[in-house]
């Protein structure tokens, strides 16, 4: 089996997301979605809606319940593949 690029599934997640959706725009549920997905960085998640991780977590805290952001955050953080120039290949 040929080794798929790091950034490869992120792209695809983020394609078809935006093609569910004909405005192109993501909802915040969406963003959510992809947040949550382990296989999602933050640079695709930027590249898909201009939000950087700073304003992905605002945007978690504000729109999920406290316990189920600090299940997130103590996931995500310091993951490597939530960071495409830290991800392993």
């Amino acid at each position: 089996m040929a080794e798929l690029p790091d950034n490869r599934l992120d792209q695809e997640a983020v394609a078809a997301i935006k093609s569910a959706n004909k405005s192109g725009e993501l909802t915040t549920s969406e963003v959510i979605a992809l947040a949550w997905d382990d296989e999602s960085s933050f640079d695709a998640i930027e590249r898909a809606t201009g939000l950087r991780e700073k304003d992905v977590i605002k945007l978690m805290r504000a729109n999920m319940k406290p316990s189920s952001f600090r299940m997130w955050r103590e996931r995500v953080s310091g993951r490597k593949a939530k960071h495409e120039g830290r991800m392993r290949g």
